[in-house]
């Protein structure tokens, strides 16, 4: 993917103060002032061994992302509901090579693997909306705090080059979005991170696994010779006779339960796993267990076995909607409207629609039929508690 604006000439930090607060020299002191915050994480290591390399956290990013980005926005304003807006036909058709789906899965994706996303205003459009929206990686960019405290710039670095994306003018370039980090002012905190020592166990214990099978696979048992001079080797006649009666009476399916004669000075010795052996199929799975619910993903859903959290199927689908991906849409939802009313100059609210979630119409019918029924209520209440803009005055 090409970047144009590299090209352009780095803008110039204009020493604008806004939006300041008590505690923003604290920070910036904290910080280091005008100098770069790098993130205390190594984003690309933690991507690379926990959704590259690992199954379960793969599945968990990708579930999450998927069914966050197929959930419907509701755009409206205080007076009312849209159908037709510039902002849903940006969000509609992005940039050339993403529709609604690809943009929002790439942003949810790269929050939760690193804790913050960013989004790109290319260009002008509609009503002062941007042209085209990019999602930039996370990993890539850092953050430039000035003297309150808040970020003067973003850098984004590629190949050896930067380019500055200056904050102190208005509209502003870059949308940041971030999870909660408590011991950090700047990038949020990944569920990838919480989940690093599990990661970490279960990809030691698939790499066990695959040497125990390379290099340490055990057979069933091995059959000890014990001559009575106390020799322990059998003559090739005896080693050739020994494998022919092993090959015809003691396997295959047909031989299966068979007793084993043995004579002139041999023994039997089974061989198996250790407990400490087996117990690693266990400590993979648990770990799994732990990854899953780092990303608030229902180990049922993952195929993890072991859970009995949840009764059946369709309530861990339903909690997972309800508990992991309302409340990530919502968030991501809130600070691009924010971000998208300072463009258009005008306050426009973004939302999701649970009305249009499949997993949560049982729910969601039944909030309906109680607020419905709800004598006590007017129609402007029952509106407002169900989320919907007041009625159209009839002139």
């Amino acid at each position: 993917m090409a970047f144009p604006w590299f090209g352009r000439a780095a803008a110039a930090p204009v020493e604008v103060e806004k939006k300041a607060s008590a505690t923003g020299k604290v920070v910036a002191l904290a910080a280091g002032s005008g100098r770069v915050v790098w993130s205390p994480r190594d984003t690309v290591s933690l991507t690379r061994s926990g959704f590259v390399n690992n199954p379960v956290g793969f599945r968990a990013v990708r579930l999450i992302a998927e069914a966050a980005a197929a959930v419907p926005l509701i755009c409206q304003d205080r007076e009312r509901r849209y159908d037709m807006h510039p902002v849903l036909d940006l969000l509609r058709r992005p940039n050339a090579g993403q529709g609604r789906a690809e943009l929002f899965e790439a942003l949810i994706g790269q929050i939760l693997l690193s804790g913050s996303g960013y989004l790109e205003a290319v260009g002008e459009g509609a009503k002062g909306l941007p042209a085209e929206l990019h999602v930039l990686r996370s990993d890539r960019m850092s953050i430039v705090p000035g003297a309150d405290g808040w970020p003067v710039a973003y850098e984004y670095g590629v190949g050896g080059r930067s380019y500055r994306f200056d904050m102190t003018g208005s509209p502003d370039p870059i949308c940041h979005i971030r999870s909660f980090h408590p011991l950090d002012d700047h990038y949020g905190l990944s569920p990838m991170q919480a989940a690093a020592i599990a990661v970490d166990v279960h990809n030691s214990a698939s790499g066990w696994s695959k040497a125990l099978l390379d290099n340490a696979a055990r057979p069933s048992g091995a059959i000890i010779y014990k001559g009575a001079d106390g020799q322990g080797s059998l003559s090739p006649d005896q080693y050739d006779r020994l494998v022919t009666e092993m090959e015809m009476h003691h396997q295959g399916a047909r031989n299966a339960g068979r007793p084993m004669l043995l004579e002139g000075g041999l023994d039997w010795k089974p061989m198996g796993f250790s407990p400490s052996d087996m117990e690693f199929q266990e400590t993979k799975q648990a770990a799994a267990r732990e990854i899953a619910q780092a990303f608030g993903v229902p180990p049922m859903l993952l195929g993890i076995p072991g859970e009995a959290t949840y009764a059946n199927y369709a309530e861990a689908h339903r909690a997972f909607y309800r508990l992991t991906v309302l409340p990530l849409v919502s968030r991501v939802a809130s600070a691009l409207a924010w971000w998208l009313s300072e463009h258009l100059d005008a306050e426009v609210d973004l939302r999701a629609d649970p009305d249009q979630v499949p997993a949560l119409a049982e729910e969601r019918d039944q909030q309906w039929r109680r607020i419905g029924e709800a004598a006590f209520l007017t129609e402007a209440e029952k509106r407002v508690a169900l989320g919907l803009p007041p009625l159209a005055m009839e002139g």
